[in-house]
This record gives structure tokens, sequence and C-alpha cells, in this order.
């Protein structure tokens, strides 16, 4: 299968994807009464996001040309993938990668979401047969010539000891920061509880952390975010917006509530579910340096356009990457890309 036809596979994929399908309704049910952190409407946005992003031919073909791609691999290499299940088919764009790449994928589901990507590569299968060649999922990554494994900092630190002898992308925990400066409207506020909220908070694009201004008032900012108060009305969000807040009440800490996220004051970026940190800063030179310096607790800065000399994204679109966004700035198809071109030296 060349590049070309790998391409078109992904394409007819993504627009099945995107017609009515009572098979892939039911997986979802299904995955919901797995885990109640993945309901219909994340699961089916989550659906639509990479049947859009990732899975469109011209953005594909677009992508692609970016990178030195041979049409056809003399032989197979087989990336071995942990998957994380924090959002739904959180993975499956190195799936994408992996497979435009020209390399098979020897996969390892999170018991989070086992069922969702299974029948995705059924469909992939369906509608281009051969392309089960390229994909299997294993209950153990082993035989591989490289992995790209995502977990938690702990996680990280096993991966690395026992995946550290092949070529290899291991991430860890990150957070989206969101940058205020005092001038954002409600519509902006709105869109930022997006970033917020979006995956109940669970993804590492998700906004953990405000950085404002000194002196910053919250009514406005907090009276948007209650546009998103139905999240309280789901029992995991409630059971943890409940204790984070027993917490913070237990230690004197100050807090902002609106029923439905709670503000404190913290220098840390990552947050507990349902709780926003925040941090005032007054020069905005220094922010951008305390940024920079925390750059691997970072994935990306949520800001108005050109508030900062720091790359950022608009409100309301973190959790809306391209195909060229890669997690943790490391780029996938240029390591994948990197396989091949080592392997042809080592045989030539």
């Amino acid at each position: 299968m060349n590049l070309e036809q790998r391409i078109s596979a992904l394409a007819r994929l993504g627009e099945q994807l995107l017609q009515p399908d009572d098979y892939l309704d039911a997986v979802i049910h299904r995955t919901h009464y797995n885990n109640n952190w993945f309901t219909k409407e994340n699961q089916e946005l989550a659906i639509r996001a990479i049947a859009t992003q990732f899975l469109d031919k011209n953005k594909l073909e677009k992508w692609a040309a970016a990178y030195s791609i041979p049409e056809i691999l003399s032989e197979l290499h087989t990336v071995g993938m942990v998957m994380a299940g924090n959002l739904p088919l959180v993975g499956f764009h190195d799936l994408v990668c992996t497979f435009v790449a020209g390399h098979r994928a020897k996969i390892k589901l999170s018991d989070k979401d086992k069922f969702l990507l299974p029948y995705l590569l059924q469909l992939l299968e369906k509608y281009t047969p051969g392309t089960s060649d390229f994909f299997e999922v294993a209950e153990q990554i082993n035989g591989v010539d490289a992995v790209i494994a995502t977990g938690s900092n702990n996680s990280a630190r096993y991966f690395e000891a026992y995946f550290g002898k092949y070529p290899h992308i291991i991430r860890k925990n990150r957070n989206a920061v969101a940058v205020l400066d005092g001038t954002e409207t409600e519509d902006d506020f709105h869109a930022l509880g997006k970033d917020v909220f979006r995956f109940f908070g669970l993804g590492c694009r998700n906004v953990s952390k405000l950085y404002l201004p000194k002196g910053y008032h919250f009514a406005a900012l907090m009276e948007r975010l209650h546009d998103y108060k139905e999240l309280a009305n789901h029992s995991k969000f409630r059971n943890n917006f409940d204790y984070n807040l027993a917490l913070l009440m237990l230690n004197q800490v100050p807090y902002f509530n609106n029923g439905c996220i709670i503000l404190a004051e913290n220098k840390a970026i990552a947050s507990r579910i349902a709780t926003l940190h925040y941090e005032f800063y007054e020069d905005k030179a220094a922010l951008e340096a305390e940024l920079t310096s925390r750059n691997e607790e970072i994935q990306c800065i949520v800001a108005k356009p050109d508030l900062l000399s720091l790359p950022t994204i608009s409100f309301g679109k973190s959790q809306e990457p391209s195909l060229s966004d890669y997690p943790d700035g490391v780029d996938v198809m240029a390591f994948l890309c990197e396989l091949i071109r080592v392997d042809v030296v080592d045989k030539g």
C-alpha cells in the first residue's frame, strides 16, 4: 500500500465517521458504561474532531508533503504504542502518523478506552482492505523497533526503564495555561470555558491554571464560567468538586466558587478536577520568562492574539489541534521518518 493509498484510506474513514452509524452508537454506549467520564457527547466530540482535523484528505496531503516519506517501504517497522486513557481516542494522532509514515503499529490499549479504537480499525479495514496489516492490538509491547508511550510522570519512569533501549517518545503530564490581561470580553470568557471544561478538564490541552494581572477582578470571569454549570450534574465531576472544596475549606485556603469550578491561588500548573489554579503577574516579560522556564510542564498557552511573544492559541481552541500540533512539541512524523533513514543507512 503506497502513500497515496494510505492517505485515501484515512480520508475514507473520516468520511464514514461523519455519517450515521448505529453500531458506532452502540460502541459509544458500551464505552460510556465502562467509563463514565467518557460521555456520549465527549466521545462524539472527539470522533468529529478526528474526522475533520486528522482525516481530511487535503489536510493529510498538505501535512505529509512536508516530510520525506517513501511511497512504499521495503520492510515494515513496528512501532509499539502505549495508549493513555484520559480522553476518548487520545492516541489516534500517533496512529495516523505511524500509518502515513508506512510503519506498523502494535497497540496497548488503556482499560479506560478499549472499544472505540478497535471499531475504527475495523471500519478502516472494511472500506480499505489490507489496512489491518498495519495494526495489531496486543496485551504486551514486545518485538518492536520503536515505542511511543503516554502516561503520568510516575509511569514515564517505568516506560523509560522498560523501553529505553528502543528509539522512543515518552510523554509525561502536561497541562495548558491561560494568560489574561483584563481586557477580555464575555465571549472570550465563555470560549475559555471550553478550554477549561471540555472532557471535564482531563486532557493535557485543558487549561488548568490562569495567569492574571495583579488586582484582577474575578466577577465577570466567574459569571461566564458558570455557563458550564451542567457539568456539576455529572456524578464523578460533582464528587471531585465537593471533595476539593472541602479540602480548601478545611485547610482555610481562600478560593472563589461559582458552583461548577473552584479557583484557588497556587503556583502549581496542574490542578485537581473541578479546580483551577491562578497566579498574579505584574510584568509581562517576567511572566514570559517563567512560562519558558516551565516549558516541560506546559502543553500550550491560551491567550488573546499578540498578547505574548510566545506561541499562543486563541480562547476556545485548545482542544482543536491540527495534524502538525504535536503533543509536547515533539514532531512524531520526523521521529518516524528518522527510523526509515537510519534503517536505510544501516543496510547501506
